[in-house]
C-alpha cells in the first residue's frame, strides 16, 4: 500500500482531497492535503466548474487529461454523471483536434508506445506496463485518424479516447485498458518537419518489417495478458482489411472501424424504418466513400439481409459506391480488394448527385470525409425521390461531414431522417424541433467488448456485432422517433451497453466459443463485472 505523496501521484488509488481524517492519519496523509475533507460530490462540482469556464472545447480536454493522470476515480465520476457534455470533448470531435495538436499539447505520457525499433524485444517492453491484468487493447498504427489521415504517433490520443468510453460506457475497469501506438513512422511532412514531433522521425515503413512488428506484437500481447482482446484502430485501407482477415480467427480481434461503423450504421438505418414503415429488404443503399467504414457498413446490411434469405450476392446488389473516381462499377480497370464485391455493373457516373438521381437510392451514406458533399441538390434530388430520405453524414470529426443536420433538414423541407458521426444540435425548422441522431460507434464496441471479455470469448464474428446492431435498434423508443432520432439518448449508454454486451456474451457461450461455463445468471455476471467511480476506503 502506497502511503504519503506516493498515494497521491498514483491515479488509481487518488482521492485527492476525499481522503477521510481517518485515511489521513493511516496513509501519512496530514499536511500533504488542505485540511477540509470534501466528498466526491464536491469534487465533481469544483471539475464542472472549471470545465465550464475554459473558452475552448481543446482546453477542456486538456482539463480532463490531467484529471485523468491524477485522479481516475473522479475523472469517470465526471464523464458518467455528464456524458452527453463530456463524450464530445474525450472523443469526437475534440480528439481529433487533439490528434493534430498532439505534440504540442504533450504534458505526460499515457498509453504504450511500440516502434518498429522495438522488432524482437517487443514481448520484453510490454512487461513494463504497470497493470498486469489487461482485458483489453486498443492499438493503432496512426495512419488514418478519423477523417485527418496521418497523425503518426499523434493518433495515440485514439486509442486512450476509445478506452476511457470502454470504461465510462461499459464499465471495463480502467486498469484492464491498455492504449497502444504502433509508431512505424509517418509520411505527414508537417510531423516530420516539426521539431516537437514526439515519433519516429522517419517515412512509413510498409511490407515484411510492418508486417512482421504487427505479428510479433499481437502473439506477445497474448502471451502477456493471456486472452486479451485486441481492437484495431484507425489503420489505413490496406492494412485495416487485411489484418483483420489474418488475425480475427486466430485470437479475440476486431476492427471497429469496420465492424462497429457497421453495426451503427445499419442500427440506425433499422431505426430510420421505424419511422419510414418500410422494411429492410426494400433498401437500396448509396455510400459516399469505400473505406473501412462504407465496406463495413454494407457487410453488416447484407448479413442483416442474410437473417431474412437473401442471398449475399443479391444482398450486395442492393448497395451501391461512389468513391473518388465516381460510381463503383465493374468495368473498371483497377480497384482494391475490398472494394470487388460491391462494383457492379453498370455504365459509369462522374457524381454522387448523378448517382442519387440514376439509382435512386432510399438511403445515403457519407463516409468520405469530404465536408459538404451532400450539397443542396443532393438532399433535393433524395427528397424528390422519397417521402422520408435517409440522409447519415457519418463522417468525423464534425468539420468533415458531408452536410450538417441544419442543411439536411432544410433543404428536405423537414423530411429527412437524419444522423451523423459527430454531434449537431437539435433544430428548429417550421415549429417542429428536430434531435439528430449520432452514429457514434461508443453506442457499439463497449458493449461487444464488455460482453466478450466477461464470457472469456475466444474470437470475435460478425453475427456478434449484427446482433449488437438489432439490439441498439430495438432500445430507441417511440418518443425518440418522433423527434426524428433513431438512437437513444447518450444518457442511456450504459445500459444499451449492458443489453449488448448480455447478446454478445450469449452468443459466445451457445456457440462455444470459449472454455468458460455458461453461468446461471449472465446479466448479474455483468452487472458485478461493471466498473463505478466510487472511492476505496483505506482505514
Amino acid at each position: 500500500m502506497y502511503r504519503g505523496v506516493k498515494i497521491l501521484h498514483d491515479p488509481v488509488r487518488n482521492k485527492g482531497t476525499a481522503y477521510t481524517e481517518a485515511e489521513r492519519d493511516y496513509l501519512s496523509l496530514r499536511g500533504l492535503l488542505p485540511p477540509r475533507v470534501h466528498t466526491p460530490s464536491d469534487q465533481e462540482l469544483r471539475v464542472l466548474s472549471n470545465i465550464r469556464e475554459k473558452p475552448t472545447d481543446l482546453e477542456r480536454y486538456l482539463y480532463l487529461v490531467a484529471l485523468q493522470d491524477r485522479n481516475e476515480t473522479l475523472f469517470y465520476r465526471v464523464v458518467m454523471n455528464h456524458i452527453e457534455e463530456m463524450m464530445p470533448i474525450i472523443y469526437t470531435p475534440t480528439v481529433g483536434k487533439a490528434c493534430q495538436e498532439f505534440q504540442h499539447i504533450f504534458r505526460q505520457s499515457r498509453g504504450f508506445y511500440v516502434s518498429i525499433e522495438d522488432k524482437g524485444r517487443v514481448k520484453e517492453i510490454l512487461q513494463n506496463w504497470p497493470h498486469k491484468n489487461a482485458k483489453i487493447i486498443v492499438v493503432t498504427d496512426g495512419e488514418r485518424i478519423l477523417g485527418l489521415g496521418d497523425m503518426g504517433a499523434g493518433g495515440m490520443g485514439i486509442p486512450i479516447g476509445k478506452l476511457a468510453l470502454y470504461t465510462a460506457c461499459s464499465g471495463i475497469h480502467p486498469t484492464h485498458c491498455m492504449p497502444v501506438m504502433l509508431d512505424v513512422g509517418t509520411n505527414n511532412e508537417s510531423l516530420l518537419n516539426d521539431p516537437l514531433y514526439n515519433g519516429l522521425e522517419r517515412r512509413r515503413v510498409r511490407g515484411d518489417d510492418y508486417d512482421e512488428l504487427v505479428e510479433e506484437f499481437i502473439t506477445a500481447a497474448q502471451e502477456v495478458f493471456p486472452g486479451v482482446l485486441i481492437q484495431l484502430e484507425d489503420f489505413g485501407n490496406t492494412n485495416a482489411f487485411r489484418l483483420l482477415a489474418q488475425y480475427r480467427n486466430q485470437v479475440p480481434l476486431f476492427n471497429d472501424d469496420i465492424q462497429g461503423t457497421g453495426a451503427v450504421a445499419i442500427a440506425g438505418v433499422i431505426g430510420a424504418l421505424r419511422i419510414t414503415g418500410s422494411e429492410l429488404v426494400d433498401q437500396k443503399i448509396l455510400f459516399l466513400g469505400a473505406g473501412e467504414a462504407g465496406i463495413g457498413i454494407a457487410d453488416v446490411f447484407v448479413a442483416a439481409l442474410a437473417e431474412q434469405g437473401i442471398p449475399a450476392d443479391e444482398a450486395r446488389k442492393r448497395c451501391w459506391f461512389v468513391d473518388s473516381q465516381g460510381l463503383l462499377v465493374s468495368s473498371r480497370e483497377s480497384m482494391a480488394e475490398h472494394k470487388k464485391p460491391y462494383a457492379h455493373e453498370h455504365p459509369p457516373l462522374a457524381s454522387l448527385l448523378d448517382a442519387v438521381k440514376t439509382l435512386k437510392p432510399t438511403a445515403i451514406l457519407g463516409l468520405s470525409g469530404q465536408p459538404g458533399t451532400f450539397t443542396r441538390e443532393v438532399v433535393a434530388a433524395m427528397t424528390e425521390i422519397n417521402e422520408r430520405p435517409i440522409i447519415f453524414a457519418l463522417s468525423n470529426p464534425t468539420s468533415q461531414a458531408e452536410c450538417t443536420a441544419k442543411q439536411a433538414y432544410t433543404w428536405s423541407d423537414g423530411r429527412a431522417i437524419f444522423a451523423s458521426g459527430s454531434p449537431f444540435d437539435p433544430v428548429k425548422y417550421n415549429n417542429q424541433t428536430f434531435v439528430p441522431g449520432q452514429g457514434n460507434n461508443a453506442y457499439i464496441f463497449p458493449g461487444v467488448g464488455l460482453g466478450a471479455i466477461v464470457s472469456h470469448a475466444s474470437v470475435i464474428t460478425d453475427e456478434m456485432f449484427l446482433a449488437a446492431a438489432h439490439s441498439l435498434a430495438n432500445l430507441v423508443n417511440e418518443s425518440d422517433l418522433e423527434r426524428g432520432r433513431v438512437y437513444p439518448p447518450l444518457s442511456r449508454i450504459r445500459s444499451v451497453s449492458a443489453k449488448i454486451a448480455y447478446d454478445v456474451a450469449k452468443m459466445v457461450y451457445d456457440q462455444g466459443l470459449t472454455d468458460k461455463v455458461e453461468p446461471d445468471d449472465i446479466n448479474a455476471e455483468i452487472q458485478e463485472y461493471m466498473y463505478r467511480p466510487v472511492y476505496p476506503h483505506y482505514a
